[in-house]
């Protein structure tokens, strides 16, 4: 992953010299390459579905054009890739796709439905449309023009334009706002709401006062199965008791469990357990270097009647 811009190849150095780990890469109007990891290129190269590229090498590569958006949006920090993003994309295995995919086709059903939230440049949603065959994704992001716009051109570079639609949503917004985009070989019945197998956001919880408004959109948009499951990845820079606020939401209010909270490191394979406690000696720098991982799915209670059989 890489850019060619000097402010890039300083955060590289920085890296390197000094242990930064950094919390965004790229800024508005630069252009962002992601080198598909091992472990996953070989169901790209191999997708007949996708269009294929006609160099191997770009086939290899998600090159990204990182958003700007209208001045009056500054605040949504969409013009950045930012790490858990990228932490997301480097662990995507993580995320079970193979198994969700299978358990939807023992029940005759040919796609798995994901949807991002705050997709920004879009690169989880590109990279899950160009490595997996059995999905629909949904790469949405605030309704702002310049935003959205960049981000259905990262999802047409890169061909993946078949298996992921982009959509402008508002958090809390009914989720019709997704119907147009819906398959009619899905094999899920069209009135079915809410959607989505599995609901995706990177480094979406920083502002609490958002916290009450996300959660209602996770309720909207995730399928009410025994197997649907909620991936959040935020940032340690988030702050602690930020973070634990939002659980604390989740556990009072939503009718979701919580599978799994879980800290791991950016650069490597170190985890722990989730602490809203710092364990001493916690500054800026440390934190940068963890995020968050979370796992969420419906209570056996809010699982639809017709799911359960």
């Amino acid at each position: 992953m890489s850019t060619d811009d000097p402010e890039d190849i300083l955060s590289d150095a920085l890296q390197t010299l000094y242990d930064y780990t950094p919390i965004t890469h790229s800024f508005a109007g630069a252009v962002f390459r992601y080198v598909i990891p091992p472990e996953l290129f070989h169901l790209a190269k191999g997708d007949s579905s996708a269009t294929a590229s006609a160099n191997e090498n770009d086939s290899k590569t998600i090159t990204l054009t990182t958003p700007t958006t209208q001045a009056g949006n500054w605040s949504l920090h969409a013009s950045s890739i930012w790490a858990s993003s990228l932490f997301v994309a480097n662990h995507l295995t993580d995320l079970h796709l193979d198994r969700h995919i299978q358990v939807l086709q023992q029940k005759g059903e040919t796609h798995l439905r994901i949807l991002e939230l705050g997709a920004c440049a879009g690169l989880p949603s590109i990279l899950i449309a160009k490595c997996y065959s059995g999905v629909e994704v949904i790469a949405s992001d605030y309704p702002d023009d310049e935003l959205i716009r960049a981000l259905q051109a990262n999802v047409d570079r890169n061909a993946v334009s078949q298996r992921c639609h982009v959509v402008p949503y508002a958090w809390g917004n009914s989720p019709k706002f997704f119907q147009s985009r819906r398959s009619s070989n899905s094999g899920c019945p069209v009135n079915d709401e809410p959607a989505f197998d599995i609901v995706l956001a990177a480094d979406t919880l920083w502002n609490p006062e958002l916290h009450h408004t996300f959660i209602h959109t996770l309720q909207l948009t995730l399928r009410r199965t025994a197997n649907a499951r909620i991936y959040l990845i935020a940032g340690l820079h988030t702050g602690r008791h930020t973070l634990q606020a939002f659980l604390q939401a989740i556990i009072s209010t939503s009718g979701f469990v919580l599978e799994e909270v879980v800290e791991r490191m950016v650069s490597g394979h170190e985890s722990r357990e989730w602490n809203v406690e710092s364990t001493g000696g916690e500054d800026d720098q440390e934190r940068r270097r963890w995020v968050v991982w979370m796992s969420l799915k419906w209570s056996p209670s809010c699982i639809s009647p017709l799911e359960q059989k």
